[in-house]
């Protein structure tokens, strides 16, 4: 992200101050990992600056439209951002307390001639509300494995032929051949033999 420079004057002069800040950067794109986004209306921010004594709290909100990559299926995959904002700036780099958790204390300073560059904080935010898995709709088929068709767009039949592969090699496979109505039958009619038999005999005085 090109660099968005804000110069710090009077008006954030006294711990107390505050000043708000909008603007609109025409960033076409942006990058997470091997993933690339396109910003085809750029970005928006509306921030408020404060001067916290020990330096400059930036807080406020980014909002932009992304156009990327189904993750399921490989089409075009749209979102809408809408991340918060939130960076402090020191004037003066902190003191070492001696806490191991300032080793992952993560800041930014005021630069030597009293400026600020917003576009990190900017792109943290954009990149925290980046979903982890993009999708082109909540429901995506995604791709055939066997023959890469898009299931949103067509049934190529491999699903059905994938499911009974499955099924096939699933360990209560066996239990398909069972012929359960067979033993039943088999058991009915011992039970109906034996009541035959029963009534052929002939009653005890």
């Amino acid at each position: 992200m090109q660099p968005v420079i804000f110069a710090l004057d009077a008006r954030l002069g006294e711990a107390g101050d505050t000043l708000p800040l909008k603007g609109h950067l025409d960033e076409s794109s942006y990058t997470l990992g091997e993933r690339e986004f396109s910003l085809p209306s750029g970005i928006d921010y509306d921030l408020m600056l404060t001067n916290a004594g020990e330096g400059i709290l930036v807080t406020g909100i980014l909002t932009t439209h992304v156009v990327g990559t189904c993750d399921r299926c490989l089409s075009p995959a749209e979102f809408d951002v809408s991340g918060e904002v939130d960076e402090y700036y020191f004037f003066e780099e902190p003191e070492d307390t001696g806490d191991d958790d300032d080793d992952e204390l993560d800041f930014s300073l005021v630069s030597a001639d009293n400026t600020i560059d917003l576009s990190g904080a900017l792109l943290s935010s954009l990149v925290m509300d980046t979903p982890f898995v993009v999708l082109c709709q909540p429901d995506c088929k995604g791709l055939c494995p066997v023959c890469g068709a898009n299931l949103n767009e067509e049934d190529c039949g491999h699903a059905a032929q994938i499911e009974e592969e499955r099924l096939k090699a699933s360990p209560f496979a066996v239990l398909a051949s069972l012929d359960l109505d067979g033993e039943e039958g088999e058991k009915d009619k011992v039970s109906g033999a034996a009541g035959e038999a029963q009534e052929g005999k002939p009653d005890a005085e």
